[in-house]
């Protein structure tokens, strides 16, 4: 049986603040409790469980990322996971002007268990890259499964290769010359985590067993690597698949995003 509560606890000790080296042109700053990512395409907020402050000193706390950003003529993004304290931080940030998105599930599993030969249709075939052309290959499939510009897949992509390639692993599934599939997965130091990221399918080449394939093939190296754990936030398409696959689901992730566009609008309404 397996210990939820015990994944969840885990989770939060290892994965509320990134690990592992920043991304080449990427800083952290802290912000009392908070950790401001500035310097990729968007700025990012992470935080702990529990933020510590309320009311006023909350609000105050949202607004200096907020104007910060905004001084940088930037978004940001603040991650929200449903067990999060203080429990009126959503509000409080949708009172500050951010805009929530839908919630992902957050998902764990046992690398060991999850580990398999990749077995692929006939006619794809699977490879790690890390090429600048390869990367934005990955970067347009993106914008095409998922219907917005992801075109900075490709430069985050990069620089996390370039600050360090030994904590990224980056794969595809080619067919005809093409990707078909693309997913990525993060080695966390000194925690028990990957982190697997990008898997997005083309929609004429799914039900294939392509998805599965990639996540087997990282975690089997996650666990070769000694890694225990895998995390993902899961869309509602790949979720279906990791529970079918042994993930278990230990919170939801929301992130509420807040962009100067958002701030004009509302001075002009």
């Amino acid at each position: 049986m397996v210990d939820v509560a015990a994944l969840l606890a885990a989770y939060d000790a290892q994965m509320r603040m990134p690990p592992g080296a920043v991304p080449s042109g990427v800083t952290h700053e802290y912000d009392g409790p908070v950790l401001r990512i500035v310097g990729g395409h968007v700025g990012r907020i992470r935080a702990p469980r529990d933020v510590g402050v309320t009311g006023a000193a909350l609000d105050r706390l949202i607004a200096r990322q907020r104007d910060y950003f905004q001084a940088r003529g930037q978004g940001v993004e603040w991650k929200v996971r449903a067990h999060d304290l203080p429990a009126e931080l959503p509000e409080r940030l949708l009172a500050a002007g951010f805009v929530t998105e839908s919630p992902s599930a957050v998902l764990v599993g046992v690398a060991a268990e999850v580990a398999a030969d990749p077995v692929l249709p006939g006619g794809v075939t699977l490879r790690a890259v890390s090429a600048p052309d390869d990367l934005r290959r990955i970067a347009d499939l993106q914008t095409e499964v998922l219907g917005i510009d992801l075109s900075w897949v490709a430069e985050d992509l990069h620089s996390r290769v370039s600050a360090d390639p030994g904590q990224i692993s980056i794969l595809v599934a080619e067919a005809g010359g093409r990707v078909v599939c693309s997913a990525w997965v993060i080695y966390n130091p000194g925690t028990e985590f990957a982190a697997l990221l990008g898997g997005v399918t083309l929609e004429e080449w799914r039900g294939r067993g392509i998805y599965r394939a990639l996540l087997a093939t990282r975690a089997r190296e996650a666990a070769a690597r000694g890694f225990r754990l895998l995390h993902v936030d899961a869309s509602p398409a790949s979720a279906p698949i990791l529970r079918r696959c042994g993930f278990h689901d230990i919170t939801t992730s929301t992130h509420y995003q807040w962009t100067p566009l958002q701030l004009d609008a509302a001075l002009q309404g």
